[in-house]
């Protein structure tokens, strides 16, 4: 199944920014796309923040200490912030690719491949989105769809200090549940080299999935 039609996924690396600043970019991008534009991967790195999907409730989150801002993407509440490497899908679906259940499968399975370039074993919880390393969280999923255009995507923990999950349920999961790259493998892994797997390993899942 492949999900992207583009010959090549269009790569913009928006750097670190508030969220808000992020998501303008990222819905004027769903809006090109949505008028027949390119299909595009977007990585950044936002400032401190909650996002709020559909399976919660802001406020129940106002307490927590830091922004929270609600989203569009399904699934709870999600922390993004520095040492997070977030990547942004945002392509058409068509034909068989219409499938939501196999869209998240395959950015599930676009992580574990990154990571595997890594030298990180990761895989999948039966029960739970994301990717995991140990039975603990590395990497967040939550997408949205507007007309078969996917768009938000997936937060990779790769030095984000994990003290920030300790203030809410992140996922709806216990704060010990979470990890890092950094945690995993002992020591700080190349923010290039990271971003350079992980990309790779999107661009094979969503055009030759």
């Amino acid at each position: 199944m492949r999900f992207s039609q583009s010959a090549h996924l269009e790569v913009e690396d928006l750097g670190q920014a508030d969220y808000l600043t992020l998501e303008r970019h990222m819905f004027a991008v769903l809006d090109d796309v949505l008028a027949g534009g390119p299909d595009r991967l977007l990585v950044c790195e936002p400032d401190p923040v909650l996002t709020v999907g559909r399976g919660a409730r802001i406020a129940d989150y106002r307490s927590a200490g830091i922004p929270v801002h609600e989203v569009t993407r399904g699934g709870k509440v999600t922390f993004h912030g520095p040492g997070q490497m977030v990547i942004w899908p945002v392509i058409a679906l068509e034909g068989e690719a219409r499938d939501l259940h196999a869209y998240l499968h395959a950015l599930e399975e676009a992580i574990i491949l990154g990571l595997q370039q890594l030298g990180v074993v990761a895989g999948r919880d039966s029960r739970n989105t994301g990717a995991w390393i140990a039975k603990k969280k590395v990497a967040s999923v939550g997408v949205a769809v507007r007309q078969w255009v996917a768009y938000h995507g997936v937060a990779l923990n790769v030095s984000t200090d994990l003290n920030w999950f300790r203030r809410f349920d992140p996922c709806g999961l216990e704060s010990e549940l979470m990890t890092n790259l950094r945690v995993e493998m002992g020591q700080t892994p190349d923010s290039e080299e990271v971003q350079g797997a992980l990309l790779g390993a999107f661009e094979q899942v969503l055009r030759h999935g």
